[in-house]
């Protein structure tokens, strides 16, 4: 991947769908927590979403888990009922406002807020802000965040959640240029809402974000395990081939840890 040689480089584990484990800077770190399996997961007013395939790696298996980072609390594919008590082992929890108001056990950051957690180095986690659909979504969909990680001697780190818009993506990489990893929830998702609209980044998106980030490997995640996810991996690798990024893309395989 396309990291410096003086940084010390994370190992992330995909999980499947948004959940990666990420040890960064001595912390194990686990984003959108979902180990259930396949099954139909209702969102509310009578909709349902399908998941397709299960956990690659079983949440017991993961070990201690220091903070989870959550990009949002309401709908299956991103914290489902496993994931749920996932969080309540966890030593930190951070999210949006909305998902600390309905469970206590989170820490509701507001967009650009920091937090320090000690690890190797004391980690700063900044939430940015996502925006899941086109504008007006989070109306619809609520209130939902991103994640940017930075430590000394660690590659600055970019998780999107859940996020459809380029311009608040553009407003992110000014603020955190030196962005080294960024970790893209992809893969297109539709449902009937906003008549099809995409609610997290299309493959050309994620092509867009690279040239958005100059420096950073993409690591596209959230693309497949369910039937509402309509652009799955190997779009991605066939977009940013052609957009002569294909040295920039790092697809994870399932279950194996990697270095970034």
């Amino acid at each position: 991947m396309n990291i410096a040689q003086d940084f010390k480089r994370p190992v992330l584990t995909h999980v499947g769908g948004p959940t990666i484990l990420i040890r960064y800077a001595g912390l194990n770190l686990l984003t959108d927590p979902t180990f259930d399996a396949p099954g139909q997961y209702p969102v509310g007013a009578g909709r349902t979403l399908d998941k397709l395939t299960g956990p690659a790696v079983a949440a017991e298996d993961l070990g201690r888990i220091d903070v989870v980072l959550l990009s949002h609390d309401q709908h299956a594919d991103n914290l489902d009922n496993s994931g749920r008590v996932v969080l309540k082992d966890a030593e930190m929890v951070l999210s949006t406002g909305e998902a600390a108001s309905r469970m206590p056990l989170v820490r509701g950051l507001r967009p650009w807020e920091p937090v320090t957690v000690a690890g190797d180095a004391p980690v700063v986690i900044t939430a940015v802000p996502a925006l899941h659909g086109p504008s007006g979504a989070e109306l619809v969909t609520g209130e939902v965040t991103g994640f940017v990680l930075e430590a000394d001697g660690w590659p600055t780190m970019y998780v999107s959640g859940d996020n459809a818009s380029l311009e608040l993506v553009a407003e992110i990489s000014l603020r955190f240029p030196a962005t080294a990893v960024a970790v893209a929830f992809a893969g297109a998702a539709r449902t009937p809402l906003f008549g099809g609209a995409p609610l997290t980044l299309t493959s050309q998106g994620v092509v867009e974000l690279a040239r958005l980030f100059p420096l950073a490997t993409v690591v596209p995640v959230h693309t497949e395990g369910w039937r509402h996810f309509t652009e799955g991996p190997d779009v991605v690798k066939q977009l940013m081939g052609d957009a002569g990024l294909a040295a920039r893309l790092a697809v994870l395989p399932l279950g194996e840890p990697k270095q970034a």
